[in-house]
């Protein structure tokens, strides 16, 4: 299969091996800036094998990587200058963490992956690395009692591998400390935006379509009058639960994610009121105080998937109070303001 990484191949005894360059070139920064647009996210992936960097040997370590393309291109970028073998498992094109907590980075994967390779014909010595965030997918002991390989676990960011080699692969505090800094969080804001953007247009169009409902029948004056308020609303509140909540979150009062998006609608809500955006009377000033913590309470709610803080029996729970609160909420002011329209 032609990639535009893989630059040729090595030889051993047991047969030949791709190598793929270590420097991304126009085609991969082209697919990570779409698929951080969540454009073809589910087809971005690599072939799972045995890959090569530099001019590798039967010494040489090897590495362990999902087969979601960009976590195979941040790995092998961060090798230059390494000669070392990528093993690549099935993933079905999840990146390590989400992979390792959904099982597809995972202990049986990896003992299928290191047999179907065939790993011991290439390398002398049994021993793999693996990143840290694949650590709650695999049971290390049942590897190397099914393979013989034993599993270190690398860093959690790939361009420490290089101080973590260096130091007798063993990792510091700092290389083992999950971090979530504002610039991470600024960089997974398209996809939450592009993923959910249909359903706000749809909204969008409904609501400016009700707007022009009264009493009186279908007015598009009306639609104009009532529809655009309502629209900038809503707008107002998506990118307020999209964008400032988890741009803000560490800052943000409470510990539950729906909580600190609620912070924010209350937020959006007020500057909503102050700028008299809403134009609806006291009827919309009490919808939108509703609908609007509503919205941003769940698209921050969401933005767990993305997020380092949080765990999995952790949203679970929150969930549960959560989301009906914020159904509740967005039902019971889209009543008051469709109610409005008739009075």
């Amino acid at each position: 299969m032609k990639t535009n990484y893989i630059t040729g191949s090595v030889s051993t005894a047991a047969g030949e091996v791709p190598v793929v360059a270590t420097e991304l070139d126009k085609t991969d920064l082209m697919g990570t800036i779409k698929v951080r647009s969540a454009i073809g996210r589910s087809s971005y992936l690599v072939e799972p094998g045995l890959y090569a960097v530099g001019r590798p040997d039967m010494d040489s370590n090897v590495f362990v990587s999902a087969n979601y393309k960009l976590s195979f291109d941040v790995l092998r970028k961060n090798l230059a200058g390494i000669d070392g073998w990528i093993l690549v498992l099935d993933t079905k094109g999840i990146n390590v963490w989400c992979a390792a907590g959904k099982g597809t980075f995972g202990t049986g994967e990896l003992i299928n992956r290191i047999s179907l390779v065939q790993l011991d014909k290439f390398v002398n010595h049994r021993r793999l690395i693996l990143p840290q965030l694949s650590a709650p997918g695999v049971a290390a002991h049942e590897v190397r009692k099914a393979t013989g390989f034993a599993i270190t676990y690398g860093p959690v960011r790939a361009c420490d591998i290089k101080a973590f080699l260096a130091a007798g692969m063993k990792a510091t505090s700092e290389m083992r400390q999950v971090r979530f800094p504002f610039v991470d969080r600024l960089v997974l804001l398209p996809v939450e935006i592009v993923t959910s953007g249909k359903y706000l247009l749809a909204a969008m169009v409904l609501l400016f379509i009700l707007a022009g409902v009264s009493g009186s029948g279908y007015s598009p004056d009306d639609a104009m009058a009532a529809g655009l308020p309502a629209v900038l609303c809503l707008l107002a509140a998506y990118l307020g639960g999209t964008v400032i909540g988890p741009l803000f979150l560490p800052w943000l009062p409470g510990r539950s994610f729906s909580l600190k998006g609620f912070s924010v609608g209350i937020l959006v809500w007020f500057l909503l009121f102050i700028f008299n955006v809403m134009n609806s009377g006291v009827a919309g000033i009490i919808a939108w105080g509703l609908i609007v913590p509503a919205i941003t309470s769940f698209m921050t709610m969401n933005f767990t998937g993305s997020s380092t803080y949080t765990s999995l029996s952790g949203v679970v729970k929150e969930m549960r109070f959560a989301l009906p609160a914020q159904i509740i909420a967005a039902v019971a002011g889209l009543g008051v303001w469709i109610t409005a329209r008739f009075l």
